[in-house]
């Protein structure tokens, strides 16, 4: 039986580096940010367990403490320091459309009509005009690309 209390102190002061592989191994698959510094903090108390003898309540209010800090000061340091994407337009194709020129499919009347994008149709504001004549795009209002003509 004694081999068996040995067992769980052991397990008890290696448990908070199992958490922090578990939480690094969550942070891998599910998206955000958020798992990698609870691991983090599991680590650190982890760490501090090696070195002191901590109580439970002790550990648990360690690891509350550094998990909440950690967060505010990541979120404090990327609000401060975006991280500037080398595609700021991927999840805005309409922008991705602005300069570009193109046919319209349906004429524009009234200052709305389609245009045609690859092998789907856009909406269009603009000037009036007719079907397969050339606009370019210069804006996006919401889901319509914002057109002038081309010629």
């Amino acid at each position: 039986m004694e081999s068996d209390v040995s067992f769980l102190d052991l397990l008890g002061r290696w448990i908070w580096f199992i958490v922090a592989a578990l939480l690094a191994i969550v942070e891998l698959v599910v998206p955000g940010v958020l798992a990698i510094w609870l691991a983090i903090a599991a680590a650190i108390v982890g760490g501090l367990l090696l070195l002191f003898d901590i109580p439970l309540a002790g550990q648990l209010a360690i690891f509350a403490v550094l998990s909440v800090a950690l967060v505010w000061a990541s979120r404090q340091f990327l609000t401060r320091h975006p991280i500037e994407s080398d595609h700021p337009t991927l999840n805005q194709r309409g922008v991705s459309y602005i300069g570009r020129v193109f046919f319209v499919e349906q004429e524009i009347r009234n200052g709305s009509g389609k245009v045609r994008v690859g092998d789907s149709l856009w909406i269009a504001q603009g000037p009036d005009a007719e079907a397969g004549a050339r606009v370019k795009v210069t804006g996006v209002d919401g889901s319509a690309l914002v057109v002038e003509r081309a010629d």
